[in-house]
């Protein structure tokens, strides 16, 4: 498929996706909640009525954030991903309160905290590089050399022959089972034709967004309902040391191989992804928020040994 039919399905994606009723686009009689219209990046819907991405986050800030990312030496996927692709992805998103929930500060944390665990997962640059690893996010689009063909038995999903599921996209998907789920939600077929996530740059951020704002399992929250507050942890949640704040967004992105095993290097690294993007963006660390590690939390949903990524 063409670059050209691949913009026509990720735009067909936008339009299906922007269709959807969403929490605040009915009320009811008890609610009188205000709804609010953006222009074509956010409408009729509550979260609206805050600023869009565009008016807190600028294309200078998104070229602070990834200067490195079409070096011509290092760089992987030079010339794929742009400003452009990450807004108009967010389009689909900020009626249903991606970037859009709260008050600025809280919707700029949780920019840095999306766009951190993005850099974590592309950076090609590590502490002997110019800028260090927080410079080269974006790097890649696709994983370099797969460790395995992430192809896991599945009834719904089952493995198309000749098609390998590695990691793709802004945060990489794996396996299957996560490409056909993933899929099914924005419209393309993506267990067919995975490779779409590295051909299209606008679908890519979507994929990596539906991740951030969509629970892996009912009646569990969304790595945006932990870091904004929406969520309510139980007793079970407090025993288990899971608490609303970006440690437990990297248990829902992540589960047990990052999380539960002590302050260790990949769990250290996400965190100062998210810190240094702070400071760039002109919030700060110092208001990164409660609950940054998960160190000791147990895993929402601890992973079978033979579908570890």
């Amino acid at each position: 498929m063409g670059m050209r039919s691949l913009a026509a399905v990720a735009l067909l994606a936008l339009l299906v996706l922007a269709a959807v009723p969403t929490e605040g686009r009915s009320l009811t009689s008890k609610e009188k909640e205000k709804i609010c219209d953006a222009g074509w990046e956010c409408s009729g819907s509550k979260y609206c009525c805050n600023e869009t991405i565009s008016k807190l986050f600028q294309v200078y800030q998104f070229e602070q954030l990834f200067p490195k990312r079409n070096d011509d030496l290092l760089a992987h996927a030079q010339q794929f991903w742009d400003y452009h692709s990450f807004i108009t992805a967010s389009s689909v998103f900020q009626p249903l309160g991606f970037a859009t929930t709260g008050a600025k500060q809280m919707q700029m944390m949780e920019l840095a905290a999306f766009l951190a665990h993005v850099g974590a997962k592309t950076t090609c640059g590590d502490m002997e590089v110019d800028g260090g690893p927080w410079a080269w996010g974006l790097c890649y689009n696709h994983e370099m050399s797969p460790s395995q063909s992430y192809c896991a038995d599945d009834f719904k999903y089952p493995c198309v022959d000749g098609v390998q599921y590695y990691g793709r996209g802004a945060i990489p998907v794996y396996w299957n089972y996560n490409y056909g789920r993933i899929g099914d939600a924005l419209k393309v077929d993506l267990l067919h034709h995975p490779e779409y996530l590295e051909r299209n740059a606008t679908l890519a951020f979507m994929a990596a967004m539906w991740q951030w704002m969509t629970p892996v399992k009912k009646k569990q929250p969304s790595a945006h309902d932990v870091f904004v507050g929406s969520w309510k942890p139980t007793k079970n949640d407090t025993e288990a040391y899971r608490l609303p704040g970006f440690g437990a967004t990297m248990n829902i992105m992540y589960g047990d191989l990052i999380c539960g095993k002590g302050y260790i290097e990949s769990m250290n690294n996400t965190i100062s992804f998210y810190q240094h993007y702070l400071d760039l963006m002109g919030v700060g660390r110092e208001h990164s928020g409660d609950n940054l590690d998960c160190a000791k939390q147990k895993a929402f949903n601890p992973s079978a040994p033979e579908y570890d990524a």
